[in-house]
């Protein structure tokens, strides 16, 4: 008798133990192995446009600009600030993408503002404009990269469709992240965005519904869209 509840306590303890580990994992506490898109014979698309001339393209410039910002993990904070940019050390999902075009030499910032002076109607969530916010509302950089992105499958089983750089609109426009050079076993993407969460760069392309997906490419925009970075 005894020893059957030993090996039932065991049991216990060993399905408790891996269930606790695969939570951890599918919400990105424990690390789980990456790879890249050479595993799975993808080849990665670069950019035409260097857009700030500094000799890495635009795609990978995005990339860098996200990565940089989940290294500097900042806390979690979508409060309004003059002048629109938030301190390194805070912000939330939309200020990954501006960060990664402020890496690429773009000013998001100014170029969501001139396209709701130019075009309001394509802006229905704002009432008022407002350049220091309107550019940290994901469901106006859904309607803006809708308008001047290129509008890719939302399938994520079509692994070879999702390249580093690549923006991501998740959960009916609540969320925004931005595809990374990591992929998980299946050859999906790893994705950097800031919900609060412990990992900034996690597997997370299957956890939410994926509503849009969208590569934003300079050579295909009319020029007076684009704006470039200065210093504020």
């Amino acid at each position: 008798m005894k020893k059957k509840r030993w090996i039932l306590a065991l049991t216990l303890v060993a399905v408790a133990v891996t269930a606790t580990v695969l939570t951890l994992q599918y919400y990105g506490i424990l690390p789980k192995p990456t790879y890249t898109a050479q595993k799975f014979g993808i080849q990665v698309i670069l950019s035409p446009q260097d857009f700030n001339q500094n000799g890495v393209d635009d795609y990978t410039d995005f990339l860098q600009g996200s990565k940089q910002d989940a290294q500097n993990h900042p806390t979690y904070d979508g409060q309004y600030v003059p002048g629109g940019y938030p301190p390194s050390n805070i912000g939330v999902c939309t200020d990954v993408i501006w960060r990664a075009f402020r890496q690429a030499g773009y000013s998001l910032r100014d170029m969501v503002d001139q396209d709701v002076q130019a075009y309001p109607q394509r802006y229905p969530e704002i009432q008022y404009r407002d350049a220091n916010i309107d550019f940290r509302r994901v469901k106006n950089l859904w309607a803006f990269f809708q308008a001047y992105g290129q509008e890719l499958t939302t399938d994520i089983h079509d692994i070879s469709q999702w390249q580093p750089g690549d923006i991501v609109i998740f959960d009916q426009g609540k969320h925004i992240g931005m595809v990374s050079d990591l992929r998980n076993r299946h050859g999906q993407p790893y994705i950097l965005h800031n919900a609060g969460q412990f990992r900034r760069e996690e597997d997370y392309l299957g956890r939410t519904q994926v509503e849009a997906h969208y590569r934003f490419d300079a050579s295909q925009v009319p020029e007076y869209v684009l704006v470039a970075w200065s210093e504020p």
